[in-house]
């Protein structure tokens, strides 16, 4: 066995923080203080999360705004961040970006490390938040009878990477330079019982959130909103890059952001992490976008 699962499965064999989570989160937790701080990393390849040849201005704000996303699901501010670059010759319009980013979202820069390499190139980024609400929102806190939602809409992205691809800058916005739901995540923060950001794909991230519960998530396909075309529907909810927030809580309770109601959390039945319009599915393969190989 390959890829990231496996990885991961090798990395829960060492001393672990408890702040980890179990690697079962995107972010870890640590007390400093008085304060718990959230602390992530992502990184970037050309050819694969951006477009070989594409702005390095939107490479570093996509880089930053990847890293912010994740903080957003854990209602978290921003302190700090560090990057990871890889020389070349454009370093001025990335730096250009970093700083539009930087400023777009009041983060400042911590430092960071640069190396030689590529094509393509990677690029790396940690970033550091400060949690305004304990607990902190995890994937693993689902619970059965929980209405399930989503903010936005889905597949702004992938109609961003086509318009990229046929050289239309403005409309390829939403993925040239997605936009962490910071303000969102902290309005969600004290009344979820669970939280993610949309990475990759709607359905995959759904199934990752209800198997770290120990429940089912049972969705109505036809619910999210999306930006495509309606026989697109499968490509729009199994993409990702549009880094909404995909949230449990309550059926009692209204959220306090903008969001759809897509479905219910159920007792796990079956071994199906994942129920979609009735059909049980209880392997992740072919839901969204995935590092296995």
């Amino acid at each position: 066995m390959s890829g990231e699962s496996a990885f991961i499965d090798l990395l829960r064999g060492l001393p672990l923080h408890p702040g980890a989570r179990g690697l079962e989160d995107d972010a870890a937790m640590l007390e400093v203080g008085g304060e718990t701080l959230i602390l992530t990393h992502d990184m970037l390849v050309e050819g694969i999360h951006v477009l070989l040849g594409q702005d390095p201005a939107d490479v570093a704000w996509k880089l930053v705004a990847t890293n912010l996303s994740d903080l957003a699901a854990k209602g978290a501010e921003p302190v700090g961040v560090l990057v990871g670059y890889m020389l070349g010759s454009d370093h001025a319009r990335f730096v250009e970006g970093l700083r539009d980013v930087l400023a777009a979202y009041d983060t400042p820069l911590l430092g960071g490390d640069t190396v030689s390499g590529g094509p393509p190139r990677s690029f790396g980024l940690t970033a550091i938040g400060r949690a305004t609400h304990v607990p902190v929102p995890s994937r693993s806190g689902a619970q059965v009878g929980d209405a399930i939602y989503v903010t936005g809409s889905l597949g702004a992205a992938l109609a961003g990477f086509e318009a990229q691809r046929r050289g239309d800058q403005e409309a390829a916005l939403p993925y040239r330079r997605p936009v962490p739901l910071l303000a969102e995540g902290r309005a969600l923060a004290p009344v979820v019982s669970a939280m993610m950001d949309v990475s990759d794909g709607l359905l995959l991230d759904a199934w990752r959130m209800a198997k770290a519960s120990g429940t089912t998530f049972a969705i109505d396909r036809s619910a999210p909103p999306i930006a495509l075309p309606e026989a697109r529907r499968d490509e729009a909810l199994r993409w990702g890059d549009d880094y909404q927030l995909l949230f449990t809580m309550p059926d009692s309770i209204e959220p306090p952001v903008p969001a759809t109601r897509i479905g219910a959390v159920k007792l796990r039945a079956d071994d199906a992490p994942l129920v979609l319009d009735g059909t049980p599915i209880s392997s992740p393969e072919g839901l969204g976008y995935s590092h296995e190989g």
